[in-house]
């Protein structure tokens, strides 16, 4: 039998909940357990990107996620020393992580975009984006405030990852707001790993 959705929305906040009840069988999901070595960190790679680029602190454009062995790699570029520290709080923070490895560079007022781009252009240029890749092109889009809003149905947690990634990286995008649902992996009693929907905060 089929569950409820599982949401793919998340914020810092919903990382990081301090003293909220939890079964064992979500903290086991949370943390991607049950899962091979390299899926899991697949999968804690997936949820480092979502949590990044919806975090309204980390206003750098340019940054790459690795996970090895459950450690964290952050590599790229960040508008501050700030940012760079918030980006490695974030990742910090997620149910599973072992640690992280903060390469992240601090730009040089030359790097940093100083133009404004309007809701619309942002939209459409995520949408350009979203349309070349098949799991995204029905991915609904609205900005707001340079904040990008994404809802809808994507078939796994790294389609949902990736349109976050791709959202951010369109000039003007203050963050994005990720509300995509999706089917969270479990493994069947064959032991391969399956597909199933389940519900989060």
């Amino acid at each position: 039998m089929r569950g409820p959705r599982f949401h793919g929305a998340l914020m810092l906040s919903f990382a990081t909940v301090a003293g909220a009840p939890t079964s064992a069988m979500s903290q086991a999901r949370d943390a991607g357990q049950g899962l091979s070595d390299g899926m899991r960190d697949s999968w804690l790679t997936a949820r480092a990107k979502i949590a990044l680029f919806a975090n309204p602190r980390v206003k750098g454009q340019r940054i790459d996620v690795e996970t090895v062995n459950g450690t964290v790699m952050l590599r790229g570029t960040v508008d501050s020393a700030e940012v760079k520290a918030a980006a490695a709080s974030v990742a910090e923070a997620i149910n599973g992580v072992r640690g992280v490895k903060n390469d992240l560079r601090v730009a040089a007022d030359g790097d940093r975009p100083a133009s404004a781009i309007s809701d619309e252009n942002i939209t459409g240029e995520v949408q350009t984006h979203f349309a070349r890749d098949a799991q995204l092109r029905s991915v609904a889009v609205r900005t707001e405030g340079g904040v990008v809003i994404l809802t809808g149905t994507v078939p796994n947690i790294a389609a949902s990852a990736r349109a976050s990634e791709r959202a951010h990286r369109v000039a003007g995008v203050r963050f994005v707001k990720n509300e995509l649902t999706y089917d969270a992996p479990t493994r069947n009693r064959s032991g391969h790993t399956g597909q199933r929907s389940e519900t989060g905060a």
